[in-house]
């Protein structure tokens, strides 16, 4: 198997090539920094904003060098990982980067695989839950499960990941869509960052009322989705499926026990998640006012994240692609791990 992998270089998309090597397979990498991640063991790395169609005119116009071009030979299958996944950023990004970037792949899978396949190429589009998400507790959700309209996804992330599942659904080849959940785990840049931020501050905010219910959530190990990426593959999966550890945790009292293990002491303080989700939509509004959509310290999704209970039913994915790869136990270590080594 050789395989064209968008987003090699990050957090997810470097354990996506470890595991492909792992099975043997050459992984091509795609990205827009000027060089591989290190941590990324690809054979090769093609630098390309995929903001722009995957073929590129040269200067004089004359002729025309696309990515087939330059990569030293055919694919058997492409894997878009590739996304701008920040909860708070200026819309035009987002489409440019999740929609268009999605239709720009898409296009040439299609286009290349015609060429040199006969067929299009296997698409695997990984996509996010966060798709069916309502600013409301949601349990067991399915894959039938309906995604609210694009008018009322809960922001511009979900919005587009949506959009590009849409693309992915229209793919002329085979193709699948993969929407996993929080993930989490050593090399994290998103998800734990964030709530370090704001424990580190001093006080951690908990956003469910003292007698109950808990926030319940479900949660993902890195090596675990890009195994399950690696997995689609392999078994020719086609349809949608929901990734998690199928190991749904209290929210907090797993926070406060991840952080307690890094050493990072925060004072819990109740806060009313309407008061929050006040403060947030105001600090949004400055944001994309007056200091370029800087992400604030706190986002109207960071506050439902909190504050909402989010569980997903995933036999799909156990059937289909297996048992998750890593358990949310080994994941908390490797976190651990990592923070106690420091930086590399």
């Amino acid at each position: 198997m050789r395989l064209l992998l968008t987003g090699s270089n990050g957090f997810l998309g470097t354990r996506i090539a470890q595991d492909a090597v792992a099975r043997g397979w050459e992984v091509l990498g795609l990205g827009r920094a000027a060089r591989p991640n290190p941590a990324s063991p690809v054979a090769g790395y093609l630098s390309h904003d995929l903001a722009y169609p995957l073929t590129e005119p040269v200067a004089d116009g004359a002729i025309e060098r696309s990515i087939a071009a330059r990569l030293s030979g055919p694919v058997d299958a492409v894997v878009h990982a590739a996304a701008l996944a920040s909860p708070f950023a200026p819309p035009e990004d987002y489409i440019a980067a999740n929609v268009r970037g999605t239709e720009h792949v898409a296009a040439w899978a299609e286009r290349y695989g015609r060429r040199e396949h006969g067929e299009p190429l296997p698409l695997v589009y990984v996509s996010s839950s966060s798709v069916v998400y309502r600013d409301a507790d949601q349990l067991d959700l399915t894959e039938d499960a309906p995604t609210p309209p694009l008018r009322e996804q809960v922001n511009d992330y979900s919005r587009t990941k949506l959009l590009g599942e849409r693309v992915a659904q229209r793919y002329r080849g085979r193709s699948v869509v993969l929407r996993p959940r929080a993930i989490i785990g050593a090399g994290d840049t998103v998800l734990m960052p964030r709530i370090l931020r704001l424990a580190e501050r001093g006080v951690l905010p908990v956003l469910e009322p003292r007698s109950g219910p808990r926030v319940v959530v479900d949660l993902s190990d890195v090596g675990t989705v890009a195994h399950y990426v690696t997995q689609a593959l392999a078994r020719e999966a086609t349809g949608t499926y929901h990734l998690t550890n199928a190991e749904p945790v209290e929210l907090y009292p797993f926070a406060l026990d991840l952080l307690d293990r890094l050493g990072v002491r925060a004072r819990t303080v109740r806060v009313d998640p309407r008061l929050l989700r006040a403060v947030a939509g105001a600090s949004e509004r400055f944001s994309a006012r007056f200091l370029g959509y800087r992400e604030p310290p706190i986002t109207r999704f960071g506050v439902s994240v909190l504050s909402r209970s989010k569980t997903f039913d995933v036999t799909r994915a156990l059937t289909d692609l297996g048992a998750p790869a890593v358990s949310l136990a080994r994941s908390v270590e490797e976190i651990v791990a990592e923070h106690r080594a420091g930086p590399a």
